[in-house]
């Protein structure tokens, strides 16, 4: 195993920008301290996309392959797993989305399913809809709900539970404001869980973004997830960030800007 990943490495080498991505593509980390209080908003972004700059360029340079490859992050939070209180969940948009295309289910009635079909919503429906749910149909990633619709969805909450797609008011996907909720989904809405050991993975979009798209995706993420922390975490930086491509080998980034 040891002399394939020899020998992958070499390959890696010749294709891209030799022995610097041997040397720091595994880490990549400025030699500075966690940011004061003093430090000006302006400097501390402008620190962070620079260095998020850096380490897209070895993302990219591993990336090798001949298919198109998406860009994830993971961030291992400083919270304490075993505490119910500190479950870190929520949604993060991204300003140019995930480069995928995602199928948005809506459960309404009346003139608010017209609103749903006209704001771009795969799939639209009521009690039907449930039924159809009840017999397994899954063709959809997302769910959105409007309030009137909770208790006949409540009879499919078996099914779409366990796949983390019951709409409920703390996810924000019981809404009232039908379109604006299915352009968000639609237009680069994402979804985080943290989950065992404290662990937040994400996509956050492609390498044919381009390094300016990405860097802006990834420092949402970053900013959705930490923001999403309880209060006596906020201000103190994560314990391990971390970004890769699909089949590309983890990039570290220094958490300590963060």
């Amino acid at each position: 195993t040891f002399f394939m990943a020899r020998l992958l490495l070499r390959g890696i080498e010749r294709r891209s920008a030799g022995a610097t991505v041997r040397a720091c593509a595994l880490s990549v980390q400025y030699g500075l301290r966690t940011f004061s209080s003093r430090t000006p908003l302006a400097e501390r972004d402008e620190t962070r996309r620079d260095h998020v700059l850096r380490a897209l360029t070895f993302v990219r340079a591993y990336a090798t392959h001949s298919f198109e490859e998406a860009v994830g992050m993971s961030v291992v939070l400083n919270v304490d797993t075993k505490r119910s209180d500190e479950r870190v969940r929520g949604q993060v948009y991204l300003p140019h989305g995930t480069g995928k295309t995602i199928r948005v289910a809506v459960f309404a009635r009346g003139a608010l399913a017209a609103e749903a079909v006209a704001a771009g919503a795969d799939v639209v429906g009521a009690e039907e809809l449930v039924a159809e749910v009840q017999q397994g149909r899954l063709d959809f990633e997302r769910c959105l709900a409007t309030p009137d619709m909770l208790p006949a969805l409540a009879k499919a909450a078996r099914i779409l539970g366990p796949k983390g797609l019951m709409p409920s008011p703390k996810r924000g996907s019981v809404v009232t404001e039908v379109t604006a909720a299915v352009k968000r989904v639609k237009g680069g809405q994402v979804e985080f869980r943290m989950q065992r050991h404290g662990v937040v993975s994400g996509g956050v979009g492609r390498l044919s973004f381009g390094p300016e798209m990405l860097s802006e995706n990834v420092l949402a993420f970053l900013d959705g997830v930490l923001e999403a922390r309880p209060l006596r975490f906020r201000g103190k930086p994560p314990l391990k960030i971390s970004m890769s491509s699909t089949m590309g080998p983890r990039v570290q980034l220094d958490h300590r800007l963060w």
